[in-house]
């Protein structure tokens, strides 16, 4: 059983920085792939960031390329979301994704992964 647990959200001001972390137990990083992504009040879920674990390949949405890096920690089962430079409209629940069976499609489609966790809190005040 996957389980996927998240942390490290907060509240900061804009321009400052947070890292999300999302503990993996019952997952092997070993080239399947894990992504990071938000909903805010009345949106839909958004992919922001995906590695493929292992081999280390990495994927941003626009919105955040440049600011955000998405990492893992193989040996701590532990994938991580560092965010920098936050504006506002960063401000939404952060969820981490895990993919167990190969599936095609975008890297940040919510259906491309089927494990979740249950969210951490970021809002980023102006």
């Amino acid at each position: 059983q996957v389980q996927l647990v998240e942390s490290g959200g907060g509240s900061v001001q804009a321009g400052g920085s947070l890292r999300l972390s999302c503990a993996a137990s019952g997952y092997t990083f070993s080239s399947n792939f894990m992504g990071w992504f938000r909903q805010a009040p009345g949106k839909e879920r958004e992919g922001v960031a995906a590695i493929r674990t292992g081999v280390g390949s990495t994927y941003y949405a626009d919105s955040v390329k440049g600011r955000f890096t998405i990492s893992q920690d193989s040996a701590k089962n532990t994938l991580y979301l560092q965010m920098n430079s936050l504006k506002p409209e960063d401000t939404a629940m952060y969820y981490c994704a895990a993919q167990t069976t190969r599936r095609s499609g975008s890297v940040f489609r919510a259906d491309f992964y089927n494990y979740w966790g249950q969210g951490t809190q970021v809002t980023v005040s102006s």
